[in-house]
């Protein structure tokens, strides 16, 4: 019985998948108390109770297991944020006039965690410096970005918007404002409430810039 597939296709089962996901918490909770360079495999291991052997027979290096990491913060804010569309669509459609009520709504659950952000943070400097690290980096990347060129779709037909640029182009400029707010919350010593607050008023007002004037 198998429920997951790794990158190559190969079937996943459910105690590897177990002990992968253990090993993918431990990493977090080690990365944020020390850092991505000072987060040995050895300590990863001893906070999730496995052996090296395990580590190596589920990921071939850390930088891998971080990239999985960071894969998963991305797909959970893209869930997050595709969720909050689905709760909206049966309300009463919101006027088009109000653009910024719409994104606010839409965005209410914008904000990553601190984690998220740290991790995020760490895996884009490291990729300045390794080559393979950033091709990784910019594939994971263009995936979030066609996500969010999705979601931004399925906003404007949901809402009846238009907005002044390609969906695409929309969803890059959205995402750099949401990684620097964030980042600079984090550095604020935010809370999550506050920093989802913050992280969406932001992108409503850029949202508003982009959105059409009704009648233009």
């Amino acid at each position: 019985m198998t429920n997951t597939r790794i990158a190559d296709g190969t079937p996943l089962s459910r105690r590897r998948e177990s002990t992968r996901r253990r090993l993918l918490d431990a990493a977090a909770l080690v990365f944020a108390e020390v850092g991505l360079d000072a987060a040995s495999v050895e300590a990863i291991c001893e906070r999730a109770g496995f052996t090296r052997g395990a580590f190596y027979s589920n990921f071939e290096s850390k930088d891998e297991l971080f990239l999985e990491l960071a894969a998963q913060v991305a797909r959970d804010r893209v869930e997050a944020v595709r969720a909050r569309i689905a709760e909206l669509e049966g309300t009463v459609s919101i006027a088009p006039a109000n653009a910024f009520a719409i994104v606010q709504d839409v965005l209410d659950v914008s904000a990553d965690d601190r984690l998220g952000i740290l991790l995020m943070s760490e895996i884009r400097i490291r990729a300045l410096r390794d080559p393979v690290l950033a091709a990784a980096y910019l594939a994971q990347d263009a995936e979030m970005r066609r996500s969010v060129a999705e979601i931004i779709t399925d906003i404007g037909s949901a809402k009846s918007l238009r907005f002044r640029l390609p969906a695409d182009q929309v969803a890059r400029l959205m995402l750099t404002v949401w990684e620097s707010s964030s980042v600079r919350a984090v550095m604020a010593g935010l809370d999550h409430e506050a920093m989802s607050r913050r992280t969406s008023d932001e992108l409503a007002r850029v949202a508003q810039l982009l959105i059409e004037e009704p009648g233009a």
